[in-house]
């Protein structure tokens, strides 16, 4: 080969690298820009910020239009909701706080204030479920309240709401860490927590469909293994485990089936309200999800079959496999000690080597799926009250991907407290945080049973029919006034145990750390109202138009009218199923 064949090859080779080099430069450099360029403003985020004036009093109209049209991703799928309805509250409140719960009232308490909280949270769901398919607008019920009840109202429960969460992400950290003291791990808390906070704060930065998938995974670990528990229970029930024999229902008889009565009782019904907390996440994930009316239904359908399945069977389990003076139980080093975990007891004293371990690598994934659902659920709260004009208007920044970046910063800034657990006051911090997240949850299901009774009013006196509803709840407004009165019932035994504690003497300190939740959301209530001098909202004024998808309403009756006819000549069992789920 001549001299001169050989510089043309060897230049064509050279020209052929650089070209490969400059693209992929080139291809990591728009990779990067594309990066960057996703965290710029959402236009219809710059639209609505230039929209929005904060003047004297509320402009009710204004604000429902900016929440219908908030630029959130839509990008969640019916597996997801239906993993977010029934593994979403799967965590910490089942798990952990269950065994409190056992050790304050026994198990008799344990199965009546779980159930009482599940037929209850059947009648929220199925509200919230009407009002969120109809109207899938970011903010979820703290928009209702604000559009059917009174915008003071929606602006204490968005508070109400997002401090729970803001709350409960340290705290499960803090869980997620000491669970890995079971394996008797010698390294410092806040390494752990510092690994598991980078974790949950990236899966959302990636955005919703990353919560969505890392929820559906997580979720499936949950449903999977409260399965497994179940069958293990009846078991050992049964007299099938290694160590113990036929067990039966001799814990029901000694030490008995209730512990310091009916006030243990009332004790447990906080206990079970943080426990099923989260279950409202479904309709909150109606505004990112691509069609609300054809997937919301049936997640919010499961919800009867969660409380059924995972909370009533698993805990009857607990009830039978562990006393309530079970020295372990007692035994707890702080109030998110996962070696209190009654399940994980139960496995321990039926003498079965390695399954324990196995359960609470299951606890620690309950544990991070609720820190992931906190950082989702504080942060598309505080973008919904930023866009009503309830908060600075910062926190409704919504970037081009669709994630509401500034709630995300702020709940991940606040889940920071979590390194608390490195000092001698840990107990005492904690104890305060769940005082203010306590009672949260019963103040959003009363809201949501509010707010759903209002509307129906409100679609009746403005000329609306049942027929042109997508959804209607099952139990109805007689459903909705049923678990309103639930929820202050609840509200109502709490305050008897919180001024007159059980085997104490009354104090302030125990007053508030048992009712804290409740003082907090009436001086946000009062205090919003009298500085913007807000009004309740009349039925007949409602706005029932912003936010709607779907407004063609012959279509919709048409389309609804066929599904049903087509439903009338599937099987029994087909229409059985497709009722419950």
């Amino acid at each position: 080969m001549s001299s001169t064949s050989s510089e043309k090859i060897f230049n064509l080779k050279s020209t052929t690298t650089e070209i490969t080099v400059s693209s992929s430069n080139e291809g990591a450099a728009s990779l990067w820009a594309h990066f960057v360029d996703s965290f710029r403003p959402n236009e219809v985020y710059l639209a609505n910020v230039r929209s929005t004036t904060y003047s004297d009093g509320y402009d009710m109209e204004a604000a429902a239009k900016r929440t219908a049209q908030s630029p959130l991703s839509r990008c969640l799928k019916g597996r997801h909701l239906q993993m977010i309805a029934i593994g979403g509250s799967i965590g910490t409140g089942l798990f952990i706080n269950s065994g409190k719960a056992l050790s304050n009232g026994g198990p008799a308490s344990l199965l009546i204030a779980f159930g009482v909280i599940g037929i209850m949270l059947y009648t929220v769901v199925h509200a919230l479920g009407e009002l969120a398919v109809l109207f899938p607008v970011a903010g979820s019920f703290s928009t209702y309240s604000a559009r059917f009840i009174d915008p003071a109202w929606g602006f204490a429960m968005g508070w109400n709401y997002a401090m729970q969460w803001l709350v409960v992400f340290p705290l499960e950290l803090v869980a997620a860490s000491i669970t890995l003291h079971y394996w008797q791990v010698n390294i410092n808390n806040a390494v752990w927590i510092a690994i598991f906070w980078t974790l949950i704060v990236g899966i959302n930065f990636v955005g919703v469909k990353g919560y969505g998938e890392a929820e559906f995974v997580f979720s499936l670990v949950k449903i999977v293994s409260v399965i497994g528990f179940i069958i293990l229970g009846i078991v050992l029930v049964c007299g099938g485990g290694p160590v113990r024999g036929y067990i039966g229902g001799k814990y029901w008889a000694d030490p008995g089936a209730f512990n310091h009565g009916f006030k243990g009782l009332c004790s447990v019904f906080v206990t079970a309200a943080f426990a099923f907390s989260g279950t409202e996440l479904v309709g909150l994930a109606a505004a990112e999800t691509a069609n609300p009316r054809k997937a919301l239904p049936s997640a919010i359908k499961q919800v009867f079959w969660r409380i059924t399945l995972f909370y009533i069977i698993a805990l009857s389990l607990v009830g039978l496999l562990v006393p309530y003076n079970s020295p372990q139980l007692l035994d707890a080093k702080s109030p998110v000690d996962a070696a209190a975990s009654p399940f994980v007891i139960s496995i321990q004293n039926a003498g079965i080597a390695g399954l324990p371990s196995v359960f609470n690598v299951v606890i620690l994934i309950s544990v991070l799926s609720v820190g992931n659902s906190s950082v989702y659920g504080c942060s598309r709260t505080l973008a919904s009250l930023g866009d009503m004009g309830l908060a600075p208007k910062q926190l409704a920044y919504i970037d081009k991907s669709g994630r509401p970046l500034v709630g995300i910063v702020v709940t991940s800034i606040f889940g920071l407290i979590a390194f608390v657990s490195a000092s001698p006051k840990e107990t005492d911090v904690f104890n305060w945080l769940l005082a203010l997240s306590g009672l949260s949850s019963i103040f959003t299901w009363a809201s949501v049973c509010l707010a759903h009774i209002l509307f129906r009013r409100a679609w009746k006196l403005q000329g609306h029919s049942l027929d042109e509803l997508a959804f209607k709840s099952q139990p109805g407004v007689i459903g909705s006034a049923m678990g309103f009165i639930l929820n202050l019932v609840i509200l109502a035994s709490q305050f008897w145990v919180a001024v007159w504690p059980r085997g104490k003497q009354p104090t302030a300190e125990a007053f508030f750390q048992s009712f804290l939740a409740a003082p907090v959301v009436l001086a946000c209530f009062v205090g919003y109202k009298v500085w913007q001098k807000t009004k309740f909202v009349k039925p007949s004024d409602a706005d029932l138009v912003s936010g709607r998808r779907e407004v063609d309403t012959p279509a919709l009756i048409e389309d609804l009218n066929a599904e049903r006819e087509a439903l009338r000549h599937r099987h029994l069992v087909y229409r059985v199923y497709k009722y419950w789920c």
